[in-house]
């Protein structure tokens, strides 16, 4: 058996392999396994979400089917006692992300590849696949050291974002080759950039409570999610942007479409507008940016009055009702341009990929090449930031390695 990319998906995949009694070897064209794991979550690595698997599958909505298989073999819980199982102690966050309880990503690989020695399989670093070619009874695998026959082949190397970490779409050609459909890859939980000077001026602010969407010039939603927000020189992140941005990437004309952002999503607009009315009318003399910087950051609230065509300097008692209705409008429904992303280079997945329809569910198989298994991010897959993908890329590795190894018997 011979694995190809020894990230989230391929060291399950290999270990399961092993532990089945099977002759396994992994092969890594990084000298170092799990690049991207030690990348993610801010090196903290967000491993899985605190839900059970109808959770998992519905975050990734209608294709999420394709996982009920994958994780009846592997399942959120037993996913979290697999790592405790290796000396990981794990935690829930607020959100429902599930990191290890010392933030550090190492940790994470590190139980990876105790599980992997300890499965017997081979790990071979720096040795990347080259060519493969199909015989009758099975593979010729060529790398860049030597030559190798497998009757069994698992495709893990991963798709295109965080391309540093050795994810530059290798397995992509190697799929199309034997006949699998791409869905075009694209960037997916990526930054978003945006038309508008005055947002690189509120760098580094954070927004914990926000509700985006994304709008096409017919005001039709493509996205919309609630959560946190960070203003960047280049334009806006944070989970409820990343959350949105593959709507962003897949779009033809990304430049045609809006964001709109509710900076108090908590607050319905009359009750905003009485909310301003009173404050402004008992704050006398005080400075409207002053009333509102108890809710928002100040510098967002000065944006947000510049924005509206106020002054700056406008005191609280001042406001007259068409002014306040501006007001109101800005803060619940602030508009900008988008630009695009910043592409795969700055991506936490990739959204496309080898088409589920081609792929047995059921057992992670080519349904055109019967020796052939795909699992983790190759496959048109991706999910919602908070560990979702990771999940995936877990299970779907795990089920390739077990129903691959029986396969031989």
């Amino acid at each position: 058996m011979i694995i190809a990319g020894a990230g989230a998906a391929g060291l399950l995949a290999a270990a399961r392999s092993a532990e089945q009694g099977r002759s396994t070897l992994l092969l890594e064209k990084n000298r170092k396994p799990g690049v991207k794991i030690l990348m993610s979550g801010g090196t903290r690595c967000n491993l899985t979400h605190a839900t059970d698997n109808r959770g998992i599958v519905e975050a990734f909505g209608p294709p999420g089917r394709f996982l009920h298989s994958a994780l009846a073999a592997l399942s959120v819980d037993e996913t979290v006692a697999l790592f405790e199982a290796e000396g990981v102690a794990t935690k829930v966050e607020e959100t429902g992300k599930i990191f290890p309880v010392s933030n550090k990503a190492v940790d994470v690989l590190n139980a990876l590849l105790r599980r992997l020695t300890r499965s017997g399989a081979t790990l071979a670093l720096g040795e990347p696949l080259l060519d493969l070619e199909r015989r009758e009874q099975g593979f010729v695998v060529s790398t860049s050291s030597r030559t190798l026959t497998a009757r069994r082949l698992i495709l893990t190397p991963g798709g295109k974002s965080y391309p540093g970490s050795g994810t530059t779409g290798d397995g992509y050609d190697f799929a199309a080759r034997f006949g699998h459909t791409l869905v075009p890859p694209r960037p997916a939980l990526v930054p978003v950039t945006v038309a508008a000077p005055w947002v690189a001026d509120l760098r580094g602010i954070t927004l914990p409570d926000v509700t985006v969407r994304v709008l096409t010039e017919a005001e039709r939603v493509l996205a919309s999610r609630r959560g946190s927000l960070l203003f960047a020189h280049f334009g806006l992140s944070g989970p409820v942007i990343l959350d949105v941005s593959r709507v962003v990437s897949g779009h033809p004309q990304p430049q045609a479409l809006v964001l709109e952002v509710d900076v108090l999503p908590a607050d319905k607009e009359p009750e905003l507008d009485e909310s301003l009315r009173r404050e402004s009318a008992a704050s006398g003399r005080k400075q409207l940016a002053v009333v509102l910087s108890d809710r928002l950051p100040r510098r967002l609230c000065e944006t947000l009055l510049v924005l509206a065509e106020l002054p700056v300097d406008r005191k609280a008692a001042a406001l007259s009702r068409a002014e306040r209705t501006r007001l109101v409008q800005t803060i619940k429904h602030l508009r900008l341009s988008i630009t695009g992303t910043l592409g795969f280079g700055k991506a936490e997945v990739t959204a496309g990929g080898v088409a589920l329809e081609e792929v047995d569910s059921r057992t992670m198989r080519s349904k055109l090449v019967p020796e052939l298994f795909i699992a983790g991010e190759l496959l048109d897959l991706d999910g919602p930031i908070g560990g979702y993908n990771f999940q995936a890329a877990f299970s779907t590795g795990w089920l390739a390695g077990e129903m691959a190894s029986r396969e031989l018997q």
